[in-house]
């Protein structure tokens, strides 16, 4: 599915991990931090292979890569320590309120207009501070948040992409170490578990996210974008709405 919309695999994993992870009887303490953990975990393994693919394009500028990374590094750590601070409930919550954010973003079509120019290492480090905190809250690679700031900061649309494949390894690689780090002691965590990341899930996403990514990207080429960007939205929007209802 991401694959053949186009976007970061963590909306989808995250999700899926919740449902799997609660049919399995997990603790509703720490089954939402597991899925962020572990969603960050196979995107720290699955983007090399897109940002090595976006290199030999010529289409990622490693000067602004670098720059928001000075930011990112910090931000993940930060929102790895935010997702632990919050309950399950609340993680849960914020993660459904960013799914029905990028369903928006989407479905309508919203960019924001180029209005500025890519700033100096200061604020690009800063920008990289907040997607690398809010994307380790919610287990993506940041990608709905770095291409819309490069796009307001009139950085062509398709370079807009690569840059932002190559700056989810970061997130997902300080994401998902930190997410070791934090949540090693935890004693509701169940066995085979390294951390909040839980493997069996991390190799099974591994195996088979990389083949079938391929084939969503050859089918996505044989379908309307528009329809598909649509069909996903009300995707996300089911997932949002699904997130939120503990509240109800």
């Amino acid at each position: 599915m991401a694959g053949l919309f186009g976007i970061g695999g963590g909306m989808i994993i995250v999700p899926v991990l919740v449902i799997a992870f609660a049919s399995q009887g997990f603790s509703s303490d720490v089954l939402v931090h597991m899925a962020v953990a572990t969603s960050l975990a196979t995107i720290a393994f699955t983007a090399i292979s897109s940002v090595k693919t976006h290199h030999e394009k010529g289409a990622v500028d490693w000067d602004i890569v670098i720059g928001l990374s000075l930011g990112i590094l910090f931000g993940a750590v930060l929102g790895v320590i935010t997702a632990d601070w919050l309950s399950g409930i609340w993680l849960q919550t914020v993660i459904g309120i960013s799914a029905l954010m990028v369903a928006a973003q989407m479905g309508f079509g919203l960019q924001p207009k180029p209005t500025r120019q890519v700033p100096g290492k200061a604020g690009l480090a800063g920008a990289g501070g907040f997607i690398g905190w809010a994307s380790a809250i919610c287990g993506i690679g940041g990608g709905s948040l770095t291409v819309p700031y490069l796009t307001w900061c009139n950085h062509p649309m398709q370079r807009s992409v690569a840059t932002a494949a190559a700056c989810g390894l970061p997130i997902a690689v300080v994401g998902a170490v930190s997410n070791v780090i934090v949540g090693w002691d935890n004693p509701q965590l169940p066995a085979e578990t390294f951390g909040y990341v839980y493997w069996p899930a991390l190799l099974g996403i591994v195996i088979t996210s990389v083949p079938f990514a391929r084939i969503g990207a050859k089918l996505a080429h044989k379908l309307s974008p528009q329809k598909l960007k649509k069909l996903f939205a009300l995707l996300l929007v089911g997932v949002g709405l699904k997130f939120l209802s503990v509240h109800f």
